[in-house]
């Protein structure tokens, strides 16, 4: 019997392509970063061979026994959407791409772990959109003074923003989405902040709508965790949101 994940993923794929549709973008402009959290090894595989190219992970621990199990996949990326500690920088900097870039102190630390591995490592900030005092990422206000900070890290390149909004309805969360646009554009040199990671399983087509150009979809993709058929924790840990 085929894996249910197969035919989730492409839904997915024609639901982001028809949201492109009605705002006149190329469906090509919007990557799909599967987010595997708690997703056993072999419904990642099935979503690989149903074209899934990028996935979400939120525990390094988690993605590090993931990676190993699925090495002979290729041309497959592993994206960071978690909360970073500190303690996890040394891991992280094994990522494709970290989305939620939050903390100063952290990024300098990627930044120093990614010049001694030679590499540069590309990096999106947070914003915390909304009133969530407690959810990481920089206040609206902070953005261009954090912006600064991060471009001028020898060990990073910011790709762009990302946000993770509050539970709203989808309509209700568009103008934030709308925000963080704004925001992105507001920066100077576009060209170098193209990304703007927003948008989930429940919203991920109004991101789409306005101007996602990567979307973050878990269940969606591999079915609601928790119930019968979904995917079932394979490690724990303390870091991620």
């Amino acid at each position: 019997m085929t894996d249910p994940t197969v035919a989730r993923y492409r839904s997915v794929c024609d639901r982001i392509a028809a949201a492109c549709g009605r705002v006149g973008r190329a469906p090509g402009e919007v990557r799909l970063v599967a987010v595997s959290k708690s997703v056993p090894p072999d419904r990642i595989r099935a979503a690989a061979a149903a074209g899934a190219r990028r996935f979400g992970e939120n525990y390094v621990q988690e993605w590090r026994a993931k990676r190993d199990a699925l090495a002979d996949l290729d041309g497959i990326e592993w994206h960071f959407i978690g909360r970073l500690q500190r303690n996890k920088v040394r891991d992280a900097v094994g990522f494709a791409l970290v989305h939620s870039v939050a903390d100063g102190r952290i990024a300098a630390a990627l930044s120093d772990e990614a010049a001694r591995r030679q590499r540069v490592l590309p990096v999106l900030l947070q914003v915390r959109l909304g009133a969530e005092p407690t959810k990481a990422g920089v206040a609206p206000s902070e953005v261009a003074e954090a912006v600064r900070t991060l471009r001028a890290l020898p060990g990073l390149v910011l790709r762009g923003l990302m946000t993770i909004p509050p539970p709203l309805a989808p309509e209700e969360v568009r103008p934030l989405y709308r925000e963080l646009r704004v925001l992105r554009d507001a920066q100077g040199q576009p060209s170098d902040l193209g990304e703007l990671s927003m948008g989930m399983s429940a919203d991920f087509e109004v991101a789409v709508e306005e101007g996602a150009t990567l979307v973050r979809v878990g269940s969606a993709v591999f079915g609601p965790r928790g119930a019968a058929g979904a995917p079932a924790a394979v490690a724990s840990g303390k870091e991620g949101t």
